[in-house]
């Protein structure tokens, strides 16, 4: 796919090299993989550094203009994944251990609920703070408190 994209990188890098700043290039092309029946359009985006070449590749076939789909729709899908991450790993919602599905379920349901419980904390009783912009585990260290009994 490199080969039908070189015009972009090799344009990234000149500029890079000319200008001393780092470059963001967009264009489009059509390509066909071996296995697909039709050509599908594929946005590239030509990225070139001082340090290196940073190619990217996005097969779709949604029309319009390839930075302005790239940046606002499928970066945003990595900022998606950014919060399901967090709620598995920050609330538990991958601790799904039990044998039977709806105490999973139910697990997950909890998950969820805590989840949006810290998002309303964070828009309300922090908006202005630090931590209003922050992951739910500083939230979780710094503002909610964990309580423990210890019985010897």
């Amino acid at each position: 796919m490199l080969w039908a994209a070189q015009p972009h990188p090799d344009a990234a890098h000149w500029l890079c090299e000319w200008t001393g700043q780092p470059q963001r290039l967009f264009g489009t092309f059509a390509s066909a993989a071996g296995t697909w029946d039709r050509p599908r359009g594929v946005i590239v985006k030509a990225e070139h550094t001082a340090k290196s070449a940073n190619p990217r590749f996005v097969v779709t076939n949604v029309p319009g203009d390839p930075q302005e789909w790239y940046e606002a729709v499928y970066c945003q899908r990595g900022e998606m994944e950014d919060r399901i991450k967090e709620q598995q790993l920050e609330l538990f919602a991958d601790c799904t251990s039990c044998h039977r599905f709806l105490a999973n379920q139910f697990r997950v349901l909890l998950s969820s609920a805590a989840y949006v419980l810290v998002q309303a904390l964070r828009r309300t009783a922090l908006a202005g703070t630090e931590l209003a912009q922050t992951q739910v585990g500083p939230i979780r260290l710094k503002v909610l408190e964990v309580a423990a009994r210890v019985v010897v």
